[in-house]
């Protein structure tokens, strides 16, 4: 029964927000106290989207009182989601007033609904006046309205009731996207009161309002288009070289809608309606952007951002929503139409759509008037990619049928050579048949030979010593990388390697030890058509060594093994025991424990050292070199210096975890920041790169799944946690952020 009530009480003019996929609804009422008094209350109830029912069903509903006085009267101003900077995440927020039967005074209160469904006071304020004229609630949160030829605003930051320092005529407000977020109100300031219709009397200001800061309003909107601006979007808004580059929406009076880029009109589209309110934006994925624009009277159009077309339009619409009410990872628009039925029921007619294949509807046609389809780019983009897939997977399912081939034809030919031993038949095979066959047994001397032969190879190969291939050094601020690659097969334990540099300064006879920390990388062996300086690297800790394969035709001595593998072994050290002259000489040696048997059940390692040479510290030319300058070569010397930062800069692996919305191009979002580059030696590895080897940054992204991806940081503490601040800015509010490990 009460829950009835409450559904009937939000269905009377309710106020309706969306977040986090749920549609929720807000609505003033008058209830009765214990002491015969009245008192209001705030009513909301939550609604989230099951495609089982095609419904919206109640997920959580509350109350929270507003006033016990009788004689104050409670009603909604306005609701909408915004960003909360401090927390830096998105809530959503309604704004409240209190006015006396009289209407002398005006109490507002700005409440959040926090994420265990609790109404929480946010902002509380007083005016001697009713807000009505362009009323907003702006990331902040942050509430502007006009009033009587000026601009008000305040926030959590503020404190208090504020006023724009000037007047400005025809004004609009904006926010910019983050991480910038600031939001700034636009207008025309009067420099003649004679004469203020003349565009020569008066210029375009913008007024940044939490800093005070104003700027030349026409790298948003020129001059003429101020006055019929009804609202914009900022899409994008970045400092080149000090000037500001912008990318905006608007919607006039004049029933345009336009694309401005640095305050130039780069394309408009004409729209079916007048008196715009509002433009929201859709991202659906692969098939494009939209916007949706609200006007007056309840019509609502869709307009493609690619080819700037109206793609549909609607009348008769109540309010107009965008958010992922499916779950998908991808937005969707609700169009809750008005005249929804029975009482008690308030979301009975509505549209769920993206235009783009995604339709649910209740209670209403899903077909829309003048529908158009997406643009044909869109179509293309998802045939190359479908062609893509269908490429990989047939190579995939040509390589099983090469190896369900190669199967067939080894037991038939080993079912023949038992058969033709059983019938003491000689077996004849060619050498093409030979390939890749290893004998079960031995049958003559000449196969006890070869067998002892082969054994005294693998034996010989298990106590061979590592090969060096190379020896290198760097100098990052205050620390020294010592490098070696190293050909070696299976004998030597990765986790046994490890580094020591010996100094010898020409001053002393006896070599000094210094103390070193050690790393151990994996590098892909050479081949025939590849060369050293195409190769990738990985860390040995996060990749585990490949298992060793035995074959008769291959010799383990030869390079290209499979029993060997190359290695990239790495020490690093302070400078301050080495800079004692001007010029000292630093010996290298590898420490690695010998198993005398590989294949013995309980091996009996032996601690061996190697000395891989002689590197010179030069503190005049060695401290004028630069880490990884050009990572779009591939070199060895750019190899050389991506080894070098692995072994200097810490590292920290986070998981990320999204459960109600999919991560989105998390590697590209990294690419687009400034000063990224890729490292073309190990592409997995993004570089950025700010100013000092201390701001130098590696980044490896995986996605594990849509929704759960790794991220590992190659960084200093500062620069990782300021990364980390404006990536918690680019994901979901309802993403998690776990640290996996870090030294």
């Amino acid at each position: 029964m009460m829950e009835s009530m409450l559904l009937e009480d939000l269905h009377q003019n309710p106020h309706r927000l969306s977040a986090c996929g749920k549609i929720i609804l807000f609505n003033c009422k008058r209830a009765s106290a214990t002491n015969d008094n009245e008192r209001s209350e705030l009513l909301f109830c939550s609604f989230s989207f099951k495609r089982e029912q095609n419904a919206f069903l109640k997920a959580a509903d509350g109350a929270a009182v507003i006033s016990k006085k009788k004689s104050r009267h409670a009603d909604v101003v306005k609701c909408k989601c915004a960003v909360d900077v401090q927390k830096r995440f998105t809530a959503p927020y309604v704004l409240v007033t209190k006015k006396s039967e009289k209407a002398e005074s005006f109490q507002y209160s700005l409440l959040s609904l926090s994420s265990s469904n609790r109404l929480e006071p946010c902002i509380g304020f007083k005016l001697p006046y009713e807000m009505k004229e362009n009323v907003s609630i702006l990331q902040g949160p942050t509430v502007l309205w006009s009033h009587a030829g000026s601009v008000f605003y305040t926030s959590l930051q503020a404190g208090e009731v504020r006023q724009i320092p000037f007047q400005l005529s025809h004004c609009v407000f904006g926010e910019l996207p983050l991480p910038k977020g600031q939001v700034f109100v636009l207008g025309l300031q009067n420099l003649s009161e004679k004469c203020s219709d003349n565009q020569s009397t008066s210029q375009t200001l913008g007024y940044f309002v939490e800093s005070g800061h104003m700027f030349d309003g026409s790298m948003f909107l020129p001059h003429p288009y101020i006055c019929i601006t009804r609202c914009i979007l900022v899409l994008s808004a970045d400092e080149v070289e000090s000037v500001l580059k912008s990318a905006v929406v608007a919607a006039t009076s004049a029933r345009q809608l336009v694309y401005f880029e640095n305050g130039i009109v780069k394309d408009t589209c004409q729209v079916p309606f007048e008196q715009p309110e509002d433009i929201q934006m859709v991202n659906t994925g692969r098939n494009g952007v939209i916007f949706v624009i609200s006007f007056q009277q309840g019509h609502v159009c869709a307009i493609w951002k690619e080819t700037f077309q109206i793609a549909s339009q609607w009348s008769g619409v109540s309010s107009v929503h965008v958010d992922d009410f499916l779950g998908c990872g991808t937005d969707q628009m609700l169009l809750v139409f008005k005249d929804q039925g029975e009482p008690g029921q308030p979301l009975e007619k509505f549209i769920i759509t993206d235009l783009c294949g995604i339709s649910y509807s209740r209670g209403q046609d899903s077909g829309a008037v003048n529908a158009s389809p997406p643009p044909p780019e869109n179509y293309l983009l998802t045939l190359r990619a479908l062609e893509s897939r269908l490429q990989s997977g047939l190579t995939v399912l040509q390589e099983l049928q090469r190896e369900v081939r190669v199967k067939e034809r080894v037991l038939q030919q080993s079912v023949r050579a038992l058969t033709d031993v059983v019938s003491e038949r000689e077996t004849i095979l060619t050498q093409h048949e030979q390939e890749g066959l290893i004998a079960l047994w031995d049958c003559d001397d000449e196969s006890k030979d070869d067998a002892l032969d082969d054994k005294l190879q693998d034996m010989a190969a298990v106590s061979s010593k590592p090969q060096v291939d190379k020896l290198w050094h760097r100098i990052a601020e205050d620390r020294m990388v010592v490098g070696v690659i190293l050909t070696t097969d299976g004998s030597v334990p990765v986790a046994s390697v490890s580094l020591s540099i010996l100094t010898e300064t020409g001053q002393s006879s006896t070599p000094a030890v210094i103390q070193t920390q050690s790393q151990v990388f994996w590098l892909p062996a050479l081949s025939p058509s590849s060369s050293s300086s195409s190769s990738s690297v990985s860390s040995a800790s996060m990749f585990p060594e490949p298992a060793a394969k035995r074959s008769k035709q291959h010799n383990a001595g030869r390079p290209n093994d499979l029993n060997t593998c190359r290695l990239a072994v790495t020490a690093v050290t302070r400078l301050t025991p080495l800079l004692n002259s001007g010029c000292v000489k630093c010996r290298v040696m590898l420490h690695y424990v010998q198993r005398r048997d590989a294949f013995a059940l309980v091996s009996n390692p032996t601690p061996a050292v190697l000395h891989c040479g002689q590197v010179t510290l030069d503190i005049h030319s060695d401290f004028q070199t630069q880490l990884l300058k050009n990572p779009k070569l591939k070199t060895d010397e750019v190899k050389e210096d991506l080894l070098s930062l692995l072994t200097v800069l810490d590292r920290w692996v986070f998981h990320i975890d999204t459960p109600d919305h999919s991560l989105g191009d998390i590697d590209g979002w990294i690419q687009k920041r400034v000063g990224c580059k890729r490292i073309e030696v190990s592409p997995q590895y993004l570089l950025l790169n700010s100013s000092g080897p201390s701001a130098l940054m590696l980044l490896h992204w995986h996605q594990i799944t849509p929704f759960q991806g790794e991220l590992s940081v190659h960084s200093s503490q500062l620069p990782m946690l300021q990364f980390l601040d404006s990536l918690l800015a680019y994901l979901p509010a309802s993403s998690s952020v776990q640290s996996v490990k870090g030294r």
